[in-house]
């Protein structure tokens, strides 16, 4: 339960900022074979999501509160609930979060070189336990994925990802949360996406990674996003299922861009040199 736990937390970061990212050379948008036959309709779609990204992305932080629901075993879910600010002035993701999993809420603080995890159960008599993600990345490539995404990774990803494709269609106008918005969706396959990973993640990572997703029976992702009238993200959607219903559901709202986000690791003397990160994201 421990090692599921650490991968779920290390999954909230992700979710709060696409899982499915791509490089930002790759965000010129208009690559796909839609786009180049659509006509107008995906073009129009087209240029709006590369307003929404370039906005999205100068914006350097914002807060964000999602819920991701993940399945291995057909019948049985859990869900994941993230709720805190993050800042990707620097590149990466940076900020801090409230994690519930299956009903266990954590602290967690995403810096640079790792998260650090704070919950009622110590490791080694101290309250905190950090997740190196160098470490993490050795264990496998969905270590090295999630490495990936914290490193290299903002809200405004998701946006590039579908420019990128070009495979985008604008849906209509409709309302978030008292806001209104424009909602667009795509679809693509899990070896687009992972062909369209940050450039930092290995050819034979991203090479297992298309062999995990295919043996899980994972073969599509739909990614739907809501863009306010300042075009910025306020909603985002993806799920991917396999044909057996696993897989995973992931929804996260988007607020208070431009936010103050003040981070900082817990003293050393309070963090538990023994990792918990053994097994957590080995494939």
């Amino acid at each position: 339960m421990r090692s599921t736990r650490i991968a779920a937390v290390a999954a909230g970061v992700a979710l709060m900022t696409g899982l499915t990212a791509c490089g930002s050379e790759k965000a010129g948008g208009g690559g796909g074979d839609d786009a180049k036959g659509g006509g107008s309709a995906v073009q129009g779609a087209l240029a709006a999501l590369k307003k929404a990204s370039t906005a999205t992305e100068k914006q350097n932080s914002a807060k964000a509160s999602g819920v991701q629901k993940q399945s291995a075993v057909p019948g049985k879910t859990l869900e994941v609930k993230t709720e805190g600010a993050f800042d990707w002035s620097s590149g990466g993701i940076q900020g801090e979060a409230q994690v519930t999993v299956a009903g266990q809420q954590s602290e967690v603080r995403y810096l640079s070189d790792g998260m650090y995890m704070k919950s009622a159960k110590q490791t080694g008599g101290k309250p905190w336990s950090k997740i190196d993600y160098d470490e993490l990345a050795k264990q496998g490539p969905s270590g090295a994925l999630m490495k990936d995404q914290a490193q290299n990774n903002n809200p405004a990803r998701s946006v590039q990802l579908l420019l990128a494709s070009g495979k985008v269609k604008a849906m209509g106008e409709e309302t978030v949360r008292g806001k209104k918005t424009t909602h667009y969706t795509g679809t693509l396959t899990l070896s687009e996406l992972v062909r369209m990973q940050s450039k930092d993640l290995s050819e034979s990572d991203k090479k297992a990674l298309e062999k995990q997703f295919k043996q899980a029976g994972l073969e599509k992702e739909k990614i739907d996003l809501w863009i306010d009238e300042d075009d910025l993200l306020v909603k985002k959607r993806e799920v991917a299922k396999t044909a057996k219903g696993t897989g995973s559901d992931g929804t996260v709202y988007y607020s208070d861009y431009g936010t103050e986000v003040d981070v900082q690791a817990p003293p050393a003397s309070q963090v538990s040199s023994q990792g918990p990160g053994a097994g957590a994201a080995r494939s």
